[in-house]
Order: C-alpha cells, then sequence, then structure tokens
C-alpha cells in the first residue's frame, strides 16, 4: 500500500523479485523464484529477464518448501533454488527462512526496497514509483479474481468437469475474437521428489498471453466457491495506468462462454471481485 495507491499480490512478488539486489538477505543474490499457479505471470517476466529458474506450482504452501529444501540435505542430488522467494495471489509471499507465508517479511523487504531506491535517487520514491518503474520495464499484468461463493457443489463440479472434458481441443479456436493457445487442466510434475499433482484447475490461455483458470474452493463442505482468475497482459509500451478491473471485464465474458457459469450455478454476477 502507498497513498490512496495498491499494488496487487502479484506484483509485489515480482517486484520484490526484481529488486532483490536492494536487499541484504539477497546479497548473494537470488537463485529461483516460484508462484501458485493461478498467480499473475508477472514473476515469470523477472525470472526469464534475469535468467533465474522459476516454477509454477499448485496453490498450496508444501510445493514451495520442496523446492526450497532441494540441494539440501534432504535431497542432495537435485539443483539448489536458494536464496529463493515464492508467492500467491491471496497475499502470501515469502522466502526460504522458513517454510510459510510471512507477511512481516514482506513488509520489511518493501521498506528495504524504498529506502534503498530513495537513498539512490537522493529524494523520497514512492511505492507508486516502485510500481511504475517496474512496469514500464516488464510490463503490466492486469488481474482480478472473481468468487461466486455458496454455489451449488454438484453443478459446480459437473462445470468443472464439462471444462475438463475439452482439454486440449479447444486450442486454436477463437472465443469472442481472442485465440486459444492452450486448454488444459493443471498438472504439477514436482521437480524435487517427483510426485505428481493432478487436477489443480482448469486452464486457458489465449496467444497473447492472458489467462482464464477457474478453481473450486471449499469442495468438503456444504457449497462451494468457485474462483475465476482473470488475467491481461499489456507490454511497457501499452497503457499501463488503467483500472485493472475494467481491463479484464471482457475476459470475464469470455470466460461466461467457456464455462457456462451462469447456467450451472445460475449466478450472473460474483459474490466478491478482488
Amino acid at each position: 500500500l502507498g497513498k490512496q495507491w495498491f499494488v496487487s499480490p502479484s506484483d509485489s512478488l515480482a517486484i520484490i523479485a526484481a529488486n532483490a539486489g536492494c536487499i541484504p538477505f539477497f546479497k548473494g543474490g537470488l537463485k529461483g523464484c516460484a508462484r501458485s499457479m493461478p498467480t499473475s505471470g508477472a514473476l515469470d517476466l523477472v525470472a526469464k529477464k534475469k535468467g533465474l529458474p522459476y516454477f509454477e506450482v499448485p496453490t498450496g504452501w508444501k510445493f514451495f518448501g520442496n523446492l526450497m529444501d532441494s540441494g539440501t540435505s534432504y535431497f542432495p542430488d537435485k539443483a539448489t533454488y536458494t536464496p529463493f522467494i515464492c508467492g500467491e495471489e491471496s497475499f502470501g509471499t515469502g522466502s526460504d527462512h522458513v517454510r510459510e507465508k510471512d507477511g512481516m517479511w514482506a513488509v520489511l523487504a518493501w521498506l528495504q526496497i524504498l529506502a534503498a531506491k530513495t537513498a539512490a535517487k537522493g529524494s523520497l520514491v514512492s511505492v507508486q514509483e516502485v510500481a511504475e518503474a517496474h512496469w514500464k520495464e516488464y510490463g503490466r499484468n492486469y488481474y482480478a479474481r472473481y468468487d461466486y461463493e455458496g454455489v451449488d457443489k454438484p453443478k459446480a463440479e459437473e462445470m468443472v468437469a464439462a471444462m475438463a472434458s475439452k482439454s486440449g481441443t479447444l486450442v486454436g479456436t477463437t472465443v469472442q475474437g481472442m485465440k486459444i493457445a492452450t486448454n488444459d487442466v493443471f498438472e504439477y510434475n514436482d521437480p524435487v521428489d517427483g510426485s505428481v499433482s493432478k487436477n489443480q484447475g482448469i486452464r486457458f490461455i489465449f496467444d497473447d498471453g492472458s489467462r482464464i483458470i477457474f478453481r473450486l474452493s471449499g469442495t468438503g463442505v456444504a457449497g462451494a466457491t468457485v474462483r475465476m482468475y482473470l488475467e491481461k497482459y499489456t507490454p511497457p509500451s501499452g497503457d499501463l495506468a488503467l483500472h485493472a478491473f475494467d481491463v479484464v471485464k471482457p475476459l470475464a465474458d469470455v470466460a461466461m462462454e467457456l464455462s457456462g457459469l451462469p447456467t450451472y450455478t445460475g449466478r450472473d454476477t460474483p459474490t466478491v471481485i478482488t
């Protein structure tokens, strides 16, 4: 948070990684980074430019823990990825000092970045300036999550199963002017312990880099929450000052067509947008 300014968790993770050199904890340099699959690809752009190993993992901190343990006495024959940074779109950010998200660590990381940039400039640097400078270098991943809470669980599961049954069959087709490059059910092959995690969410990835993700949450109780993640990438040369919710709204219309969510759930609008 800055003065009338908000940095999304996905952007925050990417910005910390991009400015790791400002943080004493990373004085030897980052060796790896990771994000949960629903988290935006902003971190990937940083990792690619800096030549860092990066990973897209299922939701759940245990997957980050394995990567942190890689190359240690637990997995001595595997590559070492520490010092390491990781995070999720739901405000969890952390590093290899602890096997859990650490909000205070993230705050201190940001304060260190601001202090270093202020010292270099000779005048106060704001959160907004750091974020805008990042977008001018890497582009901006406009992002939002739509939650549909308390929907009928069997109907939600039927909707997800219907999308899963079309995995791989929609590649090359166009929906509302957007061409699908990938449609699949996300599966993670852990490079450290060799485990395979299947059915980790429905992905629609378009040829312009935009993404639509569907996941179910709370499927062990009465009712379920359908989480729909929307992401639209704009390069550094594009308009970087728009409101994220406005930018991804057309993607929501595409998502409704692809999923049939209103038909399955009876919902036309989300319970909450974040």
